[in-house]
């Protein structure tokens, strides 16, 4: 069965595309600082690794391990980049087994086929390879999408689906499970970033391309009231006492493992020595 198509990542490229010069992407830089801080802490040595995302140009040579440097290789999934192959994410195919660490970033939350882009990563690693992603969480931009939702009620009657539905972590581990990765973990990190107003906020996401992404978007432009009515929903119920308005970010960090004999193994069924009951009696006993 084909996954539903909820993301149009054709006009997601079309919009990095045309801001691919700018500098201040602060949210590219958050995430990469954190994924060097994350690989500084594994004691492994990956012979070859693979980075994809959506803007591949930052060049990772601080990267390292607990032990080593890591040399990745690169892969853009939406921008073009001058020596970096692009890469769809919907058909990611290398070939099996060659990889010992991959790290995706920032493009799960748009991808139209999670289940299946794990699954390929899985059979992209070797056993025992690593895979870390981050991703946009379900907190993300909630102060905007209540605007919204108020002011589409207000003035459209009813709902549109302005901002993206993001991952929620709660469905983060079985996920990576499913496409039949060991040992899954996922985390999460908050950033909250304030602006004068919410007209700077929404300038901002359109360079970032992170603009309605949906296949499914209103037939009608976007009027003047409804706007005026988001933006005036976003300061009455948000802003803060120096009358800058917040926007929540939130980052799902997933790490997972591909199988190998070696891995820990949760125990049967059944197996344990002592009676979780014989513990509990004897701790009111105490």
């Amino acid at each position: 069965m084909q996954p539903p198509m909820l993301f149009n990542r054709s006009r997601i490229q079309m919009r990095l595309e045309r801001y691919a010069n700018n500098n201040d992407r602060f949210i590219a830089k958050l995430v990469h600082e954190e994924l060097l801080s994350r690989l500084a802490t594994i004691t492994r040595k990956f012979e070859r690794a693979l980075i994809l995302a959506p803007c591949a140009d930052y060049l990772l040579e601080s990267a390292h391990s607990a032990t080593d440097p890591i040399a990745f290789d690169q892969a853009t999934t939406l921008v073009p980049a001058n020596d970096i192959p692009l890469l769809n994410v919907e058909e990611f195919t290398p070939a099996d087994a060659q990889y010992d660490l991959i790290v995706s970033l920032m493009d799960l939350q748009t991808t139209n086929d999670v289940p299946g882009f794990l699954t390929r990563i899985r059979h992209s690693l070797n056993p025992d390879g690593l895979f870390m992603a981050a991703a946009l969480g379900g907190e993300t931009l909630k102060e905007l999408r209540a605007a919204w939702l108020n002011a589409d009620d207000k003035i459209s009657g009813g709902a549109h689906l302005r901002v993206a539905p993001f991952i929620d972590i709660r469905d983060a581990g079985a996920l990576l499970q499913r496409a039949g990765f060991a040992l899954p973990v996922a985390d999460l990190e908050h950033h909250k970033v304030r602006y004068e107003h919410p007209i700077a906020l929404m300038s901002e996401l359109r360079k970032f391309g992170a603009t309605n992404p949906m296949i499914e978007v209103p037939h009608t432009a976007t009027s003047r009231k409804l706007l005026g009515q988001a933006i005036a929903n976003y300061i009455d119920e948000f802003q803060e006492e120096d009358g800058r308005v917040p926007a929540t970010l939130e980052f799902i960090w997933l790490s997972a493992w591909a199988p190998h004999e070696s891995q820990q193994k949760p125990l049967a069924p059944g197996s344990a020595k002592v009676s979780l009951k014989d513990v509990l009696e004897k701790k009111d006993t105490d």
